[in-house]
């Protein structure tokens, strides 16, 4: 039995929350937000210990593990903190939005890289990880080309969007590492984009986004970004090779589709966004990181490929506003 604290009461630490609690293998102990009352009124909800002083988390001797749920400007500071006090570590994306400073972060834990994994929950969907397996059985031939459409209902508010670090390193650092993860590393990247949402351009920002990469061996991947999608939470990819392709496709409220006169393949909606969406990925992903540390393992995905993640991130916003290609070394 792995034991858990949490760091970080916010929306995504409550999401973290309700998986531990209910996972068979995991217990959680201790809920830390320096937020005056956050963290008790997630704790409470579970029944477990809460504080407002984070260093309470490093020096618990009843907590084998930290989840790092607090403002990304935060992270390496509490993964570095919870590494030294020979804790293991699941930190939220991204691990920050500096290269130098994940840096920073690799050379303080050297020698414990195998404790901490970026919480890059997509690749533990259902859907995602059978894409995978199946692209890595040969079932299409070499990928050429991976498309990954990935859009939100809604953007968030303006006081989140401004400390963010741009949409690249919030919303498409996902699709970053997921074209890692199916296609590789890659060689050049190219970016466009606009902000056609009131408010965001203001801050410096896009809200509409369309990056492409290309490896060594001239495979592409595609992605393609918006901060509002009238149909709700889009979320989509096509792997493309010699002998077919794969599509993983929306989940939806219900598999059933109506055909008559007013219409045919009337579906339901799309689920309403990440929370319902990768509701399983969570779960997955929190079964890995337990079986993985408590097997002495090290789990997937790290902190280089967060730095991976990042380092395309600012490739693609210096193409973008440059608008050239970027070469990655």
């Amino acid at each position: 039995m792995l034991r858990l604290a949490i760091i970080g009461a916010g929306r995504i630490g409550q999401v973290h929350a309700k998986t531990i609690a209910s996972h068979p293998a995991a217990e959680l102990v201790l809920i830390a937000d320096p937020v005056a009352g956050a963290a008790s009124r997630v704790a409470k909800s579970i029944g477990v210990r809460a504080t407002g002083t984070i260093d309470e988390v490093y020096s618990a001797a009843d907590v084998d593990a930290v989840v790092v749920c607090s403002p990304t400007k935060h992270h390496v500071d509490q993964i570095m903190a919870a590494v030294a006090a020979g804790k293991a570590v699941l930190t939220e994306k991204p691990v920050d939005l500096s290269v130098e400073r994940v840096d920073q972060c690799l050379a303080a834990i050297a020698g414990n890289e195998h404790r901490v994994m970026v919480g890059f929950n997509r690749r533990f969907d259902p859907g995602v990880v059978e894409l995978k397996a199946r692209i890595d059985a040969g079932e299409i031939g070499a990928l050429r080309q991976l498309t990954i459409v990935s859009r939100d209902p809604a953007a968030p508010p303006a006081n989140y969007l401004i400390n963010n670090g741009g949409i690249f390193r919030d919303m498409t650092i996902h699709d970053f590492d997921m074209a890692r993860f199916l296609l590789g590393d890659f060689v050049e990247v190219a970016a466009s984009g606009h902000a056609f949402i009131d408010g965001i351009g203001e801050i410096g920002d896009i809200d509409t986004a369309t990056v492409t990469l290309t490896t060594a061996s001239g495979a592409v991947c595609t992605i393609l970004n918006s901060r509002e999608c009238a149909a709700g939470y889009d979320q989509r990819i096509e792997a493309f090779g010699p002998k077919g392709s794969l599509e993983t496709a929306n989940l939806r409220s219900t598999g059933v589709q109506f055909n008559g006169p007013a219409g045919t393949g009337v579906a339901g909606p799309y689920l309403p966004f990440f929370l319902e969406r990768y509701a399983h990925a969570y779960t997955n992903e929190l079964d890995h990181f337990i079986t993985a540390i408590e097997s002495g393992q090290a789990p997937k995905p790290s902190v280089l490929d967060g730095r991976g993640a990042l380092l395309l991130a600012d490739a693609a916003d210096e193409a973008a506003k440059q608008h050239t290609v970027v070469t990655i070394a």
